[in-house]
């Protein structure tokens, strides 16, 4: 009885320190991504950052790509969580596109936009990267759609911009900027125009609430 128990705690133990090596190898990877870029994340820097031994990067995902991948994932689950705060929170679509701004904000000061750029310029010259970065752009358009509808409902503007049509326009439109801004170092003409929009939105809810 006390070696069975001794054994499960010993394996539980183990388990756990699983859990923290592939934790600390994904957030050192997503630090170097952001720091030294795709090509500088080797598994060699990784392993350094997370304070362990470069094996373990194969053992745990097999590859440097699938761990900078799971890095992504990482950062998108992130600002997955953020965006459907805002959504949730933002009362008409002004609202919405303030609260926009102030993630753009949020994603160039965090680092997460850097993390983003960097795999899919990856992407353009590794094969086997780009199926797998593209299919995690497709969720962001799902949800661009689904808020756009939600956003939109009752406004004239809904019968013009058929929200997948124009969730693929918002995705590839905010992507642009922020691989801009940050290959630039300047945000203020993205900013400019987020207010512009904010205004043009202020608009649309004006409308909106006059054919209520």
């Amino acid at each position: 009885m006390a070696k069975a128990g001794s054994r499960r705690s010993s394996e539980s133990a183990g388990a756990r320190s699983s859990a923290q090596t592939r934790a600390a190898l994904v957030a050192a990877a997503v630090a170097e991504l952001r720091e030294s870029g795709f090509a500088g994340a080797s598994a060699r820097a990784i392993a350094a950052r997370a304070g362990c031994n470069q094996a373990l990067v194969f053992y745990h995902f097999g590859s440097v790509a699938k761990l900078q991948l799971a890095a992504l994932d990482a950062v998108s689950s992130a600002r997955d969580e953020r965006y459907r705060a805002m959504v949730a929170a933002s009362g008409s679509l002004g609202d919405l596109v303030r609260a926009a701004r102030s993630v753009f904000e949020e994603d160039l000061d965090q680092g997460h936009v850097t993390v983003l750029v960097e795999m899919i310029a990856a992407a353009q010259f590794t094969p086997e990267l780009r199926p797998e970065v593209a299919a995690r752009i497709r969720p962001w358009r799902a949800f661009a759609a689904e808020s756009i509808q939600e956003a939109l409902a009752g406004s004239p503007a809904a019968r013009l911009l058929p929200p997948d049509e124009a969730a693929h326009a918002v995705v590839a439109l905010y992507l642009g900027l922020e691989m801009l801004a940050n290959l630039e170092g300047e945000r203020g003409p993205a900013l400019a125009l987020f207010d512009r929009a904010g205004r043009v939105a202020s608009l649309l809810d004006v409308f909106r609430r006059r054919r209520r």
